[in-house]
């Protein structure tokens, strides 16, 4: 049975305690292929204010950030972020900082870049539409919405196929689905912000 609520922070950090990579982020080819295929969606645009939600230990931070002139990374989990500043030191742009999103958003405006990689299914569906609302208000017109989430059975609030068919309903006409791919485990979404009226 499905929980009702998010998953709440100390989950995470347990996690993250009781091993340093606990989805083989940094060790399984097929982490690597996928974060591969995140970044070749992006076609090769640069971003000058970009936001990473749920960084865990930094491996896709440190692939976006050549791509970013200034990213903000966050997490829930302390002992995450302390592994992600170790494995990003070298990278001045890249700021890290704990967060509970979307029960909290950062104070950030116009952002063209916003990544959302295996996080959306975590949420219940009020933490979706705080989401919603946060990213409707918060991505530039032209900003680039970039989801990746496993298609799989879950046990968490949602599945990743159901988490973002919400937002994209609930974000509407605020943006343009660019492109969308599928593979075997995953799927890639696309989305950029349209002009507002």
């Amino acid at each position: 049975m499905r929980p009702d609520s998010s998953l709440p922070p100390s989950y995470f950090e347990a996690m993250f305690q009781g091993d340093p990579d606990p989805w083989g982020l940094e060790s399984r080819t097929y982490e690597a292929e996928k974060f591969d295929a995140t970044i070749a969606a992006l076609g090769g645009r640069t971003y000058a204010r970009a936001f990473e939600v749920g960084c865990a230990g930094g491996s896709l931070t440190r692939r976006l950030a050549p791509l970013c002139a200034s990213l903000l990374a966050i997490d829930v989990s302390v002992t995450a972020l302390d592994r992600a500043q170790r494995k990003c030191a070298d990278l001045p742009q890249v700021v890290f900082e704990p967060m509970v999103f979307p029960r909290y958003t950062p104070d950030l405006v116009d952002i063209d870049l916003i990544v959302l990689s295996e996080i959306a299914y975590y949420w219940d569906d009020a933490d979706l539409e705080r989401a919603a609302i946060w990213i409707g208000e918060a991505v530039a017109p032209g900003g680039d919405i970039l989801l990746v989430h496993w298609t799989g059975e879950t046990d968490y609030p949602q599945t990743g196929d159901g988490a973002v068919e919400a937002l994209r309903t609930l974000l509407g006409d605020q943006v343009e689905a660019v492109s969308a791919r599928r593979e075997s485990a995953y799927r890639l979404d696309l989305w950029r912000g349209r002009d507002r009226a």
